[in-house]
């Protein structure tokens, strides 16, 4: 008699809890209507002073002490894997604990700057958490299925080769949804990851388990996945910078994904961390180990100081970002528009240029999305949760009625009935194409509003029309679903926190329509108090030094403005 999946699910959790050292359990745990747990993990009374300043550092000081061996790899992993427990926890964000096997590598490396006295690579004994998804050789990747329980991987995902010979330390993998396809972290198996700035919100998603442990600093660098927002929303959720690259910067083959096949719109893989200068070091060091002679679809094309240096935009002199306010579908919540007024203030203040940006045919582009990613209509999803028994999260149901644990939760799209053919397909993709070619022309045009003799340099987008939303009502991902289908370069750039008495609700008279209603009518300035707010940096295909560079300097100006 085949085992009933709920009893496969609460088995495996067993197991992932019984690895973690018993130790690192505390019982003084805040209780549930601590909403704010950002700040507990310092005062656990689990991690010594050593394990804090560890911690709380940034990477590029993390990669100098470990490389002059001030610390060691396995003081900084020890102190990260009980850093990242503590974090669990308190938002339930991991899914594979591998510490033992941690810490023997980071003694391999210790070993080797000791007899040598030179690092591994440009990311010694870094310790960087991956997304479930991410394989590493006998592991498992559930990927919050239940069928895919017990699935050891046979052999490890290009990127953890690249990122262990580069001298990483891979010590736990995290929390995401059961598809990957909606911007919240809930799956059958592990449960749903909240936010630790306020837990009754969401962490987003999908990369949502890479958000919550890295805000906690249980991570000091995580890799996570974007295919219409799962690096960049978990990003902006939790107070992060997280990098979007355009497809084929950063190798994916040998990760396990939902939509196998799709051949547009593809997920890509990228950096989620607490500074800038991390999200940098992560592409230079993978880009540096040319990924594409170990993945036929990785781009060729090495780290390029030029383009950092801003070559092609004005060697970074007088600048010209654009706004986009809104995209003509929903209108931000107050504290988003609130925090693009002060970017814009503090880039004239810079002595910048500042214009708006004039959204293109974005409601077009955000349903022509939707409808390549949906034309299997959910047969993905459903044949693979059916070899369990196990129901699609309702958020990826075809139909209207859900069977799942979580009924309240709101989808972003719904899988068509029936699906597309490939012909109509093949029209989606070519209206796709279309799509990009008109926006390509559109933003070249901005060549006669710069005063630059360049077109923008950059677009200053919202992450989202709301910051971290209460758990299942991220309903929209308009956002970040645009730059995925352009193959735009978007890095999140955080910015601050809701203030219910600086973000009242202001009082609206006309709506886009009945979706931008219905946002206005989600926003309350108490329900997302402490929630982060960020924006995106938008760069065309395949920029990411320029946009890294041109991040910093939108970070600059934010921090020289907010002192």
């Amino acid at each position: 008699m085949a085992r009933n999946w709920k009893e496969i699910a609460a088995e495996k959790k067993q197991q992932r809890d019984a690895i973690v050292p018993k130790e690192w359990l505390l019982t003084n745990l805040p209780p549930p209507e601590t909403l704010n747990v950002i700040d507990f993990p310092d005062k656990s009374g689990l991690l010594t002073e050593r394990d804090i300043e560890i911690t709380n550092s940034e990477v590029g000081l993390l990669l100098e002490k470990l490389a002059k061996g001030t610390w060691t790899a396995v003081e900084a992993t020890n102190a990260f894997s009980k850093r990242a427990i503590v974090a669990h926890q308190l938002v339930n964000c991991l899914t594979e604990v591998f510490i033992d096997r941690a810490l023997a590598r980071a003694t391999e490396l210790d070993d080797h700057l000791k007899k040598t006295g030179k690092v591994v690579g440009p990311l010694h004994g870094l310790p960087i958490s991956l997304k479930d998804q991410i394989s590493i050789k006998g592991l498992e990747s559930t990927m919050g299925y239940v069928s895919w329980i017990g699935q050891y991987a046979e052999k490890n995902s290009v990127l953890v080769d690249i990122l262990e010979a580069a001298g990483a330390v891979l010590y736990v993998k995290t929390n995401i949804p059961q598809t990957l396809m909606w911007p919240e972290t809930f799956n059958h198996i592990f449960g749903r990851t909240s936010n630790p700035y306020n837990r009754s919100l969401t962490s987003g998603g999908s990369s949502g388990g890479e958000g919550a442990l890295i805000a906690l600093r249980g991570s000091p660098l995580g890799v996570g996945s974007d295919i219409g927002g799962s690096i960049r929303i978990p990003a902006a959720f939790n107070s992060l910078y997280g990098l979007r690259p355009s497809y084929g910067r950063v190798p994916y083959a040998g990760c396990v994904n939902s939509l196998e096949g799709l051949a547009s719109i593809l997920s890509v893989l990228g950096p989620l961390c607490r500074s800038i200068d991390g999200i940098k070091s992560f592409i230079k060091a993978v880009v540096g180990q040319e990924p594409w002679l170990k993945d036929p679809m990785a781009v060729r094309k090495p780290w390029s100081e030029n383009e950092y240096s801003l070559v092609g935009h004005g060697q970074g002199q007088n600048l010209c970002f654009a706004i986009l306010w809104d995209d003509g579908v929903t209108k931000p919540h107050p504290p988003i528009i609130r925090v693009l007024g002060e970017t814009q203030q503090a880039l004239l203040a810079a002595g910048h240029k500042v214009i708006d940006w004039i959204p293109l045919k974005h409601e077009e582009i955000y349903r022509t999305g939707g409808k390549i990613w949906t034309a299997g209509a959910a047969e993905d999803f459903r044949v693979v949760a059916a070899i369990s028994g196990e129901p699609v999260i309702g958020t990826m149901e075809v139909v209207s009625e859900s069977t799942d644990t979580a009924p309240n939760d709101t989808p972003v799209f719904r899988p068509m009935p029936g699906g597309l053919s490939a012909y109509e397909l093949w029209q989606e993709q070519k209206r796709r194409q279309g799509l990009r070619e008109e926006y390509l022309d559109h933003w070249n045009a901005t060549k006669d509003l710069t005063g630059t003799g360049r077109p923008v340099d950059a677009i200053i987008s919202p992450c989202a029309p709301f910051v971290a939303p209460p758990h299942g009502k991220n309903s929209n991902a308009s956002y970040t679903m645009v730059w995925n289908v352009l193959d735009y370069t978007a890095l999140v750039v955080p910015v601050g926190f809701v203030n219910p008495t600086q973000d009242g609700k202001r009082a609206v008279e006309e709506f886009f329509n009945e979706q931008d209603r219905a946002n206005y009518d989600l926003y309350d300035p108490e329900t997302f108090k402490d929630a982060p707010i960020s924006i995106q940096v938008v760069g065309r295909t395949l920029e990411e030094e320029a946009v890294i560079r041109l991040g910093e300097i939108v970070d600059q100006a934010l921090k020289a403005q907010n002192k």
